[in-house]
């Protein structure tokens, strides 16, 4: 060790041949997608665009794409971080094959899309199954029931890429609308679907809302209809009528945005004062300053579907916010849409704004892939969408299988990679066998192989 002056060591540095291995933690994921078998499942979709005599398997190239963006990388290039650790990833395909294959895909995106899609659904439907009490549709019923957010996104394009157009928030990039299965406050939540739109696509476009929510529905495996134990919660963006009628012919549970009408103010002189109920906090208590209604029956909601409600809620502004032409009475006033037609107007307040959770889940998924749209061309990153999708599933399924009884169930990815996937680790060889040799006086090593061997004991898919 050199000696100085600073308050970290000067040690010295040289390149050698050792048997360590880099993000050991990946180990863990790996074992995820052999526990359900993901691998599998996508080699058998992805088996029409391979080509004959091929040494690189289509499912396994993009399940390699999916773990690098798990692990943070957000370029094709990025493989490199896999390539380099055959111990824990086997075989990994080169950059010039990975881009061909890419380019293969993308001529054929619909299919592509639909075949990746379908495994997908397959299996989530398996991992539900094993992960019982703690599967997002375990005990679902109409007053408990799967809940899936949908909401839009702006990703930013620095160059002119296929697609990509000005925002309506003044950017430039693209537009890309999702949808998530929310696990409530102990979990992660789960990718349903992404949909790429150009920089330019309609905010509360109907057209696109349906499509979502149709692949959101075909990932839940519940059937086209399948009742009040679905509630899809969305913006105002998606409180056109189109969207509505279609949730209401799914028959399904929503809670979505209500644009008021340019008579508001009337609207608001005409609710009587005894109809107002304090609204509540995430954790349940009144929420000063902040009151809810229901004003359907000052409403013509002519067009709209049977058993619709809508429900105001006033609130003051906070401290420092600038008021708006559309603030009455010095409250700011906005309300949502619902076919629940019992529980106290607080709750399904409260239901509707626990969509906020979605945000999240986005942001989360930005720090997966979808940050930024690494290709040229449209159709190519709609590929990439597919590997954000699985990228983000394969985490929460880690979390959901391995992870289930530690607050590591509710981490987010940044939090997953510097505490697990990076712990130092060595290869060991002994009788025929690699091993992985965890540092034992990491304050993770304990959790990491508590997940793994719980993923070991899993049945075969």
């Amino acid at each position: 060790m050199v000696n100085g002056t600073g308050l970290y060591p000067a040690v010295g540095v040289e390149a050698g041949e050792v048997p360590a291995v880099g993000p050991a933690g990946a180990r863990l994921l790996t074992g995820t997608v052999r526990a359900v078998g993901l691998d599998v499942g996508l080699a058998g979709a992805l088996a029409p665009w391979r080509r004959p005599l091929a040494v690189h398997d289509p499912g396994k190239i993009v399940a390699d794409l999916a773990l690098c963006a798990a692990l943070g990388g957000d370029h094709l290039s990025d493989l490199a971080l896999l390539r380099s650790q055959g111990e824990l990833f086997g075989q990994v395909a080169s950059d010039p094959t990975v881009c061909r294959l890419v380019k293969t895909l993308a001529q054929d995106a619909d299919a592509v899309e639909a075949a990746v899609e379908a495994a997908r659904g397959e299996v989530r439907r398996r991992v539900w199954d094993l992960a019982g009490e703690h599967a997002p549709t375990a005990g679902i019923s109409a007053a408990s029931p799967l809940v899936i957010d949908v909401d839009a996104t702006l990703v930013e394009a620095h160059w002119a890429k296929e697609g990509a157009a000005p925002t309506f928030k003044r950017g430039f990039g693209y537009h890309p609308l999702t949808a998530w299965f929310d696990h409530g406050p102990h979990g992660a939540g789960q990718c349903a679907a992404i949909m790429l739109r150009p920089g330019n696509a309609g905010a509360n476009t109907a057209a696109d809302h349906i499509e979502i929510i149709r692949r959101a529905l075909d990932q839940a495996g519940l059937g086209s209809r399948p009742g009040r134990k679905v509630l899809v919660r969305i913006d105002g963006a998606g409180g056109t009528k189109e969207t509505v009628g279609f949730l209401a012919r799914r028959r399904v549970s929503y809670s979505v945005g209500f644009k008021l009408p340019d008579r508001t103010p009337d609207i608001y002189a005409a609710i009587p004062k005894t109809a107002w109920a304090p609204a509540r906090n995430a954790d349940g208590d009144p929420r000063e300053g902040a009151d809810v209604a229901e004003i359907t029956d000052l409403l013509d909601l002519s067009g709209r579907p049977e058993g619709m409600r809508v429900i105001m809620r006033r609130e003051r502004p906070h401290p420092g916010a600038r008021l708006r032409f559309d603030d009455v009475g010095g409250y700011r006033l906005t309300a949502f849409a619902t076919n629940t037609g019992r529980g106290r107007l607080p709750g399904l307040e409260l239901r509707h704004r626990l969509r906020a959770r979605c945000e999240d889940r986005i942001r989360c998924a930005k720090d997966t892939g979808l940050g930024s749209f690494p290709l040229q061309g449209f159709a190519a990153n709609r590929i990439w969408c597919q590997i954000v999708a699985l990228a983000h599933d394969i985490l929460a399924w880690t979390q959901m299988l391995a992870l289930t009884d530690h607050p590591a169930r509710r981490w987010e990815p940044r939090t997953i990679r510097a505490r697990l996937m990076h712990i130092p680790a060595t290869i060991a060889r002994h009788a025929r066998r690699t091993l992985i040799r965890y540092r034992a006086d990491h304050p993770w090593t304990r959790l990491l192989l508590q997940g793994i061997g719980r993923l070991q004991t899993l049945p075969a898919p």
